[in-house]
């Protein structure tokens, strides 16, 4: 696989350092403590946006136990299961049941 830059418009091979590089960060981008990372992030994003469900103080139970399942994606979730968390459709929305709010 040729590995190329694009500068001023022209392919340019990329230098052999600059190929472990790329080989690194991809590596890292799919090692599982970056996917974790990442589904914690998304994790975050949910619960901060339903924040107000609290803050009202009428929570219904759905929502309760949808956002008690996304706190608990850490401990039942292993990393077998990264890759279907993250998961998205071709319009870049999540696809795994746990991110559907009630």
């Amino acid at each position: 696989m040729v590995i190329e830059n694009f500068i001023n418009g022209v392919a340019t091979p990329f230098t052999d350092e600059e190929k472990a590089q790329r080989e690194k960060d991809i590596a890292e981008f799919n090692s599982d403590a970056f996917k974790l990372s990442r589904i914690k992030h998304i994790r975050q994003e949910f619960l901060q946006q339903t924040d107000w469900w609290v803050l009202r103080g009428e929570m219904t139970s759905e929502q309760t136990a949808w956002r008690k399942s996304l706190r608990d994606i850490p401990q039942d979730y292993d990393s077998s299961k990264y890759d279907e968390l993250l998961a998205t459709d071709g319009n870049g929305n999540l696809t795994h049941s746990v991110w559907s709010k009630p």
